[in-house]
């Protein structure tokens, strides 16, 4: 089972940005993709966004594309959520995940279910 730890949370005035940080333990952590999820107070949890074991095929959810962006760095079993231009409804606890599921269908990378492990999350608040 492997760790996940984020880091890089804080509160940020709005048109701010963020750099998060997701460690994850174990040596096989280039094997497998990861993602970003989200969950505002009150609200269910969604997705943010995604990254292959290679770095080569990401997906980023509509409400932050262009303004987010995911990288990894496999020699450091890191993952990265660079967020610019932060708005009030960014605020959110943000979770990083291993995606240890299915690949099949369009859309496999926003199903939870698909995401074996999960850190314990990081608190991000946009003030306006």
């Amino acid at each position: 089972q492997v760790q996940l730890v984020e880091s890089g949370g804080g509160l940020v005035q709005a048109g701010g940005s963020l750099r998060l940080s997701c460690a994850a333990s174990g040596r096989t952590f280039s094997s497998y993709a990861m993602g970003w999820f989200r969950q505002a107070p009150g609200k269910e949890r969604e997705f943010v966004a995604y990254i292959h074991w290679s770095g080569d095929n990401v997906r980023i959810a509509d409400s932050v594309k262009g303004r987010f962006t995911i990288s990894r760095d496999n020699a450091k079993n890191m993952v990265y959520l660079q967020m610019n231009s932060l708005k009030p409804e960014d605020t959110a606890t943000y979770y990083c995940a291993r995606h240890a599921g299915s690949f099949s269908g369009s859309y496999f990378y926003l199903v939870e279910s698909n995401y074996d492990s999960w850190g314990q999350g990081t608190q991000v608040t946009v003030s306006s």
